[in-house]
């Protein structure tokens, strides 16, 4: 445990951010599961509303700095790459 009080500080401010981080993680990680889910079982109108969700929920998380915005970019593609190839 840190004894400096600015030491203690910052450990209080670490774990309030890490809290939201983890909020706007874990929400665009479940968007992309649902869509994932509606991709798979051929649900394409519903995967289509759900992908416009997710990739909502990814841009907010790398507005935010809890991804980093290529990795939420990346996400994006692959998801919509996913979808394109269940359309064709």
């Amino acid at each position: 445990m840190a004894n400096i009080k600015s030491a203690i500080k910052q450990i209080r401010a670490s774990e309030r951010r890490r809290k939201v981080n983890q909020m706007h993680r874990s929400r665009a990680r479940t968007r992309i599961k649902q869509t994932r889910i509606l991709i798979k079982d051929g649900e394409l109108a519903e995967a289509q509303a759900m992908l416009s969700q997710a990739a909502s929920a990814l841009d907010k998380a790398a507005k935010k700095g809890a991804l980093h915005p290529n990795t939420a970019a990346r996400r994006k593609s692959r998801l919509m790459k996913s979808l394109n190839r269940a359309k064709g």
